[in-house]
């Protein structure tokens, strides 16, 4: 495996979403799953994905993984086009570039086969020698904490032991993005929580760019930066960075233990879209219009006296539709 001295120049960023759309045709309604998204990740950056089911946030992890093809927009992965891709690319670099790391056990891992094999199997598809696959096995099974098991199948590992092996086995072929969807959603709050800190320590070690969906509210506290979608956009991003040692020092707080400072942004797309939380625009009494008003010190957006805090929709519903019809104008779900 390539340690983290080994990384390509961090100079270009490894994806760029640009006006990302996703369309799903559900019978005869179209469910757009992702209105738009901009998005940029750094190589070797750890970051989480939140939102609410239905945002788009497994949507876009099904894209960025050659699993669904983008409707519109613009995707660059490790510098591919991944629009551009004819069917044989999109399948060689879903092998090659992106591991991925499923809730569901059945998903990651073959349950007649051993720890070690399972690890196996992805490079006996890449063609490697007997040679290369028990060295990089054991590497990998060292790493995750697992080599004194590696004999054992699925049975008689725990469930975290199981994901354990599922992360080994995303890094098989060395690729250069992990994508991980909801990895501790069947465990325990303490076997989740160890399961985040291997993420991390794979992430420090071989410098691999490693994106964590979840719903795990403390995710902000495991990875770098977390961006929350909601209605097939980013509405927000939180930023986690250590406090200085002379902050910690003033604290009380030794600097071996430093705070952990998390700053929340809402995040202004390129067509100077803002999406305001819900919370915050039921307090101020902001209904479906706004003024701004440019301060020295920023803008300030005021609600509209009179203005109905419940906002209409988008289309009128002809009142002679038949209602399943009816029902199908006011469809807005979006695939998670």
């Amino acid at each position: 495996m390539r340690e983290v001295s080994q990384k390509p120049s961090m100079t270009e960023p490894l994806i760029v979403c640009e006006n990302l759309v996703k369309i799903y045709k559900v019978t005869e309604i179209e469910v757009v799953a992702l209105q738009g998204l901009d998005l940029t990740v750094e190589p070797g950056e750890l970051m989480g994905i939140v939102g609410a089911s239905g945002s788009g946030k497994s949507s876009l992890l099904n894209v960025l993984g050659g699993l669904d093809r983008p409707s519109a927009g613009r995707v660059m992965v490790s510098g591919q086009d991944l629009l551009k891709m004819s069917d044989h690319e999109l399948d060689r670099y879903r092998r090659t570039k992106v591991g991925f790391v499923w809730q569901q056990v059945a998903r990651n891992l073959v349950p007649y086969l051993s720890a070690q094999a399972n690890v196996e199997l992805p490079m006996t598809v890449a063609n490697l020698s007997g040679k290369q696959k028990r060295a990089r096995s054991r590497e990998l099974l060292e790493a995750v904490g697992l080599w004194d098991r590696r004999d054992h199948r699925l049975v008689q590992l725990s469930g975290g032991q199981q994901q354990r092996v599922a992360i080994a086995v995303a890094m098989a072929n060395q690729p250069d993005l992990l994508l991980a969807d909801e990895p501790t959603g069947e465990l325990d709050s303490a076997t989740a929580q160890q399961i985040l800190e291997l993420l991390q320590q794979m992430n420090r070690r071989y410098g691999l760019t490693t994106i964590i969906v979840t719903h795990d509210p403390h995710i902000a506290r495991a990875v770098n930066r977390v961006v929350t979608i909601r209605d097939g956009r980013i509405s927000s991003e939180t930023i986690r960075r250590e406090d200085d040692v002379a902050s910690a020092l003033t604290a009380g707080i030794t600097a071996s233990h430093p705070q952990h400072i998390f700053e929340e942004y809402l995040v202004v797309d390129e067509g100077g879209h803002l999406q305001l939380p819900h919370d915050l625009t039921e307090r101020a009494g902001i209904g479906d219009r706004v003024t701004l008003e440019l301060k020295e010190d920023g803008l300030l957006i005021k609600p509209v006296a009179g203005r109905s805090t419940v906002a209409a929709p988008l289309i009128a519903v002809p009142e002679d539709e038949p209602p399943a019809k009816r029902k199908a104008w006011w469809k807005r779900g979006k695939k998670d």
